[in-house]
């Protein structure tokens, strides 16, 4: 559930990475629309932390769990709050941003920081701070962190923190490797093969014979409300705004369609392309020696490899982009050779170019009256979709006025839909084989994120050119489903309820008599019940691992036994007890030459180094200090999950 947040703040190597991107998290979440105010009055004081002679706010760090949970939220819509923390995350929060604050004290201490040429470089690189050119802008830039109530100078202090962490943390597990005997063993250990039976002794065999009395079932069936607990759901109300609701849409003028071709004059213009393969040599000598090579019959690949060089294709380059990637002498030598032939060496900043043309590619150009069919085309579409996004933003206007979803659909001739009872998952309430329309499933987080019904928004449906008007129609709250409706599952429950206390004495009979030298077959014989039948289980440790997160509690439990023992195991939900018996361990055989070795040990290498940084990390935080403020961050727990 915590993937989004213990994978990317608390694992040990991925330290490195969350905390060089820790401020766009804060990007990332713009729904989440937290100030630190929100936070300001928790009890206990605004320090959550101190280290070293900096602090955490409490504000940061609610913050900081608030977006962690919204973006955990996009994948599992059904989470709340009060999971999220008990599942760590608040601890998971402090513990990143303590290990961030600590290592960038112990990097002033030794002389290790970020210059703000270096934070400038990781800021340009990101996309989202881009303009349309693909190249970082400072408007966009600006225009972003404000949106989402950040400063600059927060935003670089976090990316700051981050590069010096990595700085700390990435030297000290570089390298680290483990020796070949140990993967040997350890790949054993994988290829380990047990030999087992597992036998069932499920609740419902020893559950009393008489069903039980409608006052028993009310009693069992109040004493356990939470079983029976039904999710929340909603209706979502809903209509499709798309271009046939546009009328009267003014078609391309001439003069708009002559001053788009005449924006767009290179895209009209005839032009060339030339694919070439390409090999770069230090000195002028050597590439007049390679291009006679060529020049004389040779492929330029087999020469550059003979002389230990590798050839370069590409593709389709224009003159302006290859005198932009090499040079204005190389390209002119390129473009004046006919396809086949080999350009005249020609220098560039990182060297000399032998090159050859391999195919030439020429289009011609367009001129207004042959272009204008196509260009009336896009520009209808663009003020089509323009028209739209206008007619989009006065409903959302008349939304935030109060009109309703009806009255605006009415007035719009949309016709407004119901779905069935939905879960936050999407799945039809009682139908789990039944999803809402895909047109509805992008908002359903948006749906389920509404306090109340009669809350209409306009949001555009992704991957399409149409506008959805929704809102909730109905919320039923979630709760215990009635007895009348599930009294057989309550009267299932009921009896594995009664039979499970006689089930444990039944297992304690069988591992009594398992002690004592009888076999598991014979011990199950005595119970005189009718019982499953024992499975037995011959399987190795990589057919384990294989299953991942996903592995069957009897048969980890046999993988982590010794040999000729028995343990018992407890079925979740008093469903019953599970008996595991470990009759034989062939140790597993691993060969010199086993293509599985390099992967292991470039594994356990990595390991190594992840566990040497989680080392390193530990020790700075001892050396610089850290004292948490459990007053404060328990307030703030308090205050995050409203009291629960």
């Amino acid at each position: 559930m915590l993937g989004f947040f213990r994978s990317f703040l608390k694992s040990r190597l991925g330290v490195i990475l969350a905390l060089v991107f820790l401020a766009l998290i804060a990007l990332a979440f713009a729904g989440a629309d937290i100030t630190g105010s929100r936070f300001g009055g928790v009890a206990g004081g605004d320090r959550a932390a101190s280290v070293g002679g900096d602090r955490i706010g409490i504000g940061d760090l609610g913050k900081t769990v608030t977006r962690a949970f919204e973006a955990e939220r996009q994948q599992t819509p059904t989470l709340t709050m009060k999971d999220f923390l008990e599942q760590g995350a608040l601890d998971d929060a402090l513990s990143g941003m303590v290990d961030r604050t600590a290592m960038l004290e112990w990097g002033k201490k030794y002389g290790i920081v970020a210059s703000s040429r270096l934070i400038d470089s990781e800021i340009a690189k990101i996309p989202a701070f881009q303009g349309p050119d693909g190249k970082f802008s400072q408007t966009t830039y600006k225009q972003l962190i404000a949106q989402r109530g950040l400063t600059e100078a927060g935003v670089r202090n976090d990316i700051g923190q981050g590069l010096v962490a990595r700085q700390i943390l990435v030297p000290a597990g570089f390298g680290a490797t483990m020796p070949r005997d140990a993967a040997m063993r350890y790949a054993a250990q994988i290829k380990e093969r047990r030999d087992g039976v597992i036998a069932t002794i499920p609740s419902l065999a020893f559950a009393p014979k008489q069903p039980a009395t409608d006052q028993q079932l009310d009693a069992f069936y109040k004493a356990n409300l939470g079983r029976y607990r039904q999710p929340e759901r909603r209706t979502v109300r809903y209509a499709f705004l798309d271009e046939a609701a546009l009328k009267n849409v003014p078609a391309p003028t001439d003069g708009e369609v002559a001053e788009r071709y005449k924006l767009n004059a290179a895209t009209y213009a005839a032009s060339e392309t030339r694919t070439v393969t390409q090999v770069i040599v230090p000195t002028e000598a050597a590439a007049r020696a390679l291009a006679a090579e060529v020049g004389g019959g040779k492929a330029i690949e087999a020469a550059a490899k003979e002389k230990g060089l590798g050839a370069t294709k590409l593709p389709d380059l224009t003159r302006d982009a290859l005198s932009s990637q090499a040079s204005d002498a190389v390209a002119a030598a390129v473009f004046a050779v006919a396809q086949g032939q080999v350009a005249a060496p020609a220098r560039s900043p990182i060297g000399w170019h032998v090159i050859r043309v391999d195919a030439i590619a020429r289009k011609p150009g367009k001129t207004l009256d042959q272009a204008k069919a196509e260009i009336v085309a896009a520009m209808t579409l663009e003020k089509r979709r323009a028209a739209l996004t206008d007619m989009s933003a006065k409903i959302e206007q008349q939304f935030e006025n109060g009109t309703s979803l009806a009255d605006v659909a009415k007035s719009m001739g949309l016709t407004v839909q119901t779905t069935a009872p939905l879960l936050a998952t999407g799945q039809v309430f009682g139908k789990p084989a039944e999803k809402a329309p895909a047109d509805i499933a992008p908002l359903l987080s948006a749906a389920f994120s509404m306090e109340r019904e009669g809350e209409p928004q306009i949001s555009e449906v992704p991957g399409s050119t149409k506008f959805a008007l929704f809102d909730v129609g109905e919320i039923t709250e979630a709760a215990p489903a009635p007895l009348a409706q599930i009294k057989d599952v309550v009267a299932r429950d009921y009896a594995a309820d009664q039979g499970s206390a006689q089930a444990k004495i039944a297992s304690d009979k069988i591992m009594a008599a398992l002690a004592k030298g009888t076999s598991l077959a014979d011990a199950l014989k005595a119970l005189g019940v009718a019982l499953p039948a024992p499975q037995a289980v011959n399987m190795e440790r990589q057919q384990l691992a294989a299953a991942g997160g996903r592995v069957p509690a009897p048969l980890a439990l046999m993988f982590s036994m010794a040999k000729k023992t028995s343990k018992r195991l407890e079925a979740p939900g008093k469903q019953g007890w599970f008996i595991v018996t470990l009759n034989d361990i062939i140790p597993g055989q691993v060969a010199a030459n086993d293509p599985m070795l390099p992967t292991i040990q470039r594994e356990l290498g990595a390991a190594a180094g992840r566990e040497l940084a989680d080392e390193l990390r530990t020790a700075i935080r001892n050396e610089i200090g850290v004292k948490r403020n459990e007053t404060a961050i328990a307030a703030l727990r308090k205050q995050l999950t409203g009291g629960q």
